[in-house]
């Protein structure tokens, strides 16, 4: 069976001109902010100190993303947490014109995005710092954090374009 591309839908010169996401985009709404539990506690105090954590399997040696409590590929139970190394490539991604949900609508338009972490995992995210037309598939990016709620309580991890060191 072959994929049939979508049918584009047009858009006006105005749409197309609206600013880039960044790392400063809007806050979200206290209602759309992620609530912190005993599990995921040590993911966001890792976040608000500019550290993305994974999931790491002991038994297979293997991490993933999203986290959990078992490892996804052998099942055991036996995870822990560990430092990503904030670096990802571009696995795939949609700008977004056009999202009525809070917080999205506020920000459109974003670039969603599947980035390829140095580690392994695949992790649905967002790029910011990036004009689309600058986007490519394989482009090297860096971890970044993005402030939410009305204080920044939560720092939600997007990536940006990597800078030369």
């Amino acid at each position: 069976m072959t994929a049939t591309p979508a049918k584009a839908t047009p858009a006006t010169a105005d749409s197309l001109k609206a600013a880039p996401a960044t790392a400063d985009s809007p806050k979200a709404t206290p209602a759309s902010l992620p609530e912190a539990d005993a599990f995921t506690r040590a993911y966001w105090d890792a976040a608000a100190d500019g550290r993305l954590l994974l999931r790491h399997c002991t038994a297979c040696d293997r991490p993933h993303h999203y986290p959990r409590e078992f490892c996804p590929h052998c099942w055991s139970e036996d995870v822990e947490w560990r430092q990503a190394e904030g670096r990802a490539v571009l696995y795939t991604w949609s700008v977004v014109h056009r999202n009525d949900l809070p917080p999205f609508g506020d920000r459109v338009p974003y670039v969603a995005a599947v980035v390829d972490l140095a580690e392994g995992p695949r992790m649905m995210t967002e790029i910011v710092d990036c004009p689309e037309s600058a986007l490519r598939i394989g482009m090297d990016l860096e971890l970044t954090f993005r402030p939410e709620g009305e204080q920044g309580e939560f720092q939600v991890p997007v990536f940006r374009p990597r800078r030369s060191r």
